[in-house]
């Protein structure tokens, strides 16, 4: 039963990760277009979706242990992610911003616009929202020390439940819903206060694949890494930012979710 189940999933993941080929355009040659044809991408097991990395691990912070340097570095890479931009640039801003030192809301304030635009910013790649998201960065940094003296752990403590937690991060300039879940996600197991709802296109991926999200634990590693794997899938299914959307325009326009 366990080979057929695997047998299941894999067939129906090959089906969501199928790209077409591209249509040859018109006008460059005579000969009559092809008919489309699709082109399947290499899958990991299905098992292994059990077993994901996290995106948080992958950029080097342990969130297990609760370092208010990790925890904002966690927060500036939720900012970044929640972008409609390519995981890769926003990871190699990340890291830019990493390598010129810019770990805490002070440093970044410090820094201020012009050098996050350039360098920080023209280093990672970060080209088409490197004013705006520069802006909002900034902006994210003096609420964060204004309101809880530039500590998110302070910012969950304060919080009432979870719905007044994910209010208080919604109200920092350029953060809407998707990047508020993004940034919570990988906090369940460690916050007692974070526990957003897996995402719409996540759980229409799960019930593609046949994985019931309510039969376990929401606040377990476990489930938070299978999230993180059924991500990383729509991600090369659709070509599309690894998050799941993009970050809000102004302060009360939602995210984007394709």
């Amino acid at each position: 039963m366990a080979n057929i189940e695997r047998t299941r999933l894999r067939e129906a993941a090959t089906s969501l990760l199928t790209i077409p080929e591209p249509r040859a355009v018109q006008g460059v040659s005579r000969r009559a277009p092809s008919p489309p044809r699709s082109r399947p991408v290499a899958l990991p097991e299905p098992g292994s979706l059990w077993r994901a990395p996290l995106y948080s691990e992958e950029l080097g912070l342990d969130l297990a242990a609760s370092r208010e340097r990790d925890l904002f570095l966690w927060f500036l890479a939720s900012l970044l992610f929640g972008q409609r931009i390519s995981e890769t640039i926003a990871r190699n801003t990340f890291h830019s911003f990493v390598r010129h030192g810019l770990t805490s809301p002070q440093k970044i304030l410090a820094a201020g616009w012009d050098y996050l635009v350039n360098p920080v910013m023209r280093e990672g790649g970060y080209v088409r929202y490197d004013e705006s998201k520069s802006h909002k960065i900034l902006s994210a940094c003096r609420m964060l020390l204004d309101l809880y003296g530039g500590s998110l752990s302070r910012l969950h403590q304060v919080a009432r439940d979870s719905s007044d937690l994910e209010a208080r991060l919604l109200d920092f300039y350029g953060v809407g819903p998707v990047t508020v879940n993004i940034f919570l996600r990988e906090l369940r197991p460690y916050w007692t206060k974070a526990n957003p709802a897996p995402l719409p296109l996540v759980r229409r991926l799960a019930r593609r694949l046949g994985i019931d999200l309510d039969s376990h634990d929401r606040k377990s590693v476990t489930f938070t890494r299978l999230e993180a794997g059924l991500v990383r899938l729509r991600s090369l299914a659709r070509d599309a930012p690894p998050w799941g959307g993009g970050s809000r325009t102004g302060k009360r326009a939602p995210d984007r979710v394709k």
